[in-house]
């Protein structure tokens, strides 16, 4: 809490603008609960330039760069994403910038902030309601999944009809057509999965390792500003940040606005005694 609050800007950019092609962005969250019983988001976002192997069915993304944050409003974060992107890329030489997440509103409002930007659903989200569409009719999978794979949208509906016409259970076809409104909803998103240099989407695993292994993944209670300051304090050192820096210069600024205080009482006295 003496460090007081980590900007996400706090590692500078320092190579000059990078030219790349394809630019990555994805976007999730994680829910954390307070001391007072509610559950909070805290929402991450990072940037990256793909993916390279790094051992046998590992991947490693490369230059990724995280930002985070409790913020009232998404589009204080989206700023800050904006504003490393035209700092550490040329951006008139990219071709294509992804957005990947699960579709929630504040993820497809970085699509006003980040110019020329498309968005992609991300797989994780998209098989959750395949499946809690066609689980109760297994057959029924692979014969959606083939229409996703062939973008025939028609084809994806004519069958989401009929799985819902053989469904009974009301509560089951209540789930079908969800899933139906989420996937058409999304539809832009999932087929845009399908161009040439897209290489998938990790968030849910990047949520997990960066933000849930600290915050949410043993019983805990945060205040809102706990959860904030550790959650920044996290993607700084991800993005390669010294705590130990930080606390020295942190502890060094108190020292000298002591020292000035100090010279400003003296002055005051020095006054009062003429």
């Amino acid at each position: 809490r003496e460090l007081g609050p980590i900007e996400n800007n706090s590692v500078g950019v320092e190579e000059p603008k990078k030219e790349v092609r394809t630019i990555f962005i994805e976007a999730d969250e994680d829910h954390v609960a307070m001391q007072d019983g509610t559950n909070k988001q805290v929402r991450l976002i990072y940037v990256h330039e793909g993916k390279k192997l790094k051992s046998k069915g590992r991947y490693q993304l490369k230059n990724p760069r995280y930002f985070t944050g409790q913020y009232r409003n998404s589009e204080d974060l989206w700023i800050e994403v904006a504003d490393y992107l035209e700092e550490a890329y040329n951006l008139e030489k990219v071709d294509n910038i992804y957005l990947s997440g699960d579709g929630a509103k504040w993820i497809k409002e970085g699509l006003n902030w980040i110019d020329n930007s498309k968005y992609v659903l991300d797989y994780f989200h998209l098989s959750k309601y395949v499946k809690k569409a066609t689980a109760h009719l297994s057959y029924t999978t692979p014969i959606l999944w083939n229409y996703i794979n062939k973008r025939d949208d028609k084809s994806v509906k004519d069958l989401f009809d009929i799985i819902i016409n053989e469904t009974e259970s009301e509560t089951k076809r209540k789930a079908v057509k969800e899933s139906k409104r989420y996937i058409f909803n999304n539809w832009e998103g999932i087929m845009n999965r399908y161009e040439d240099d897209y290489v998938g989407c990790s968030a849910e695993g990047h949520v997990s390792h960066i933000l849930s292994d600290r915050l949410s993944s043993r019983p805990l209670g945060w205040s809102e500003i706990g959860a904030d300051q550790m959650a920044r304090l996290r993607v700084d050192s991800f993005n390669g940040g010294n705590i130990y820096k930080i606390m020295k210069e942190k502890k060094e600024e108190n020292a000298k606005k002591e020292r000035i205080l100090e010279l400003d009482e003296r002055v005051i006295k020095r006054r009062l005694k003429i």
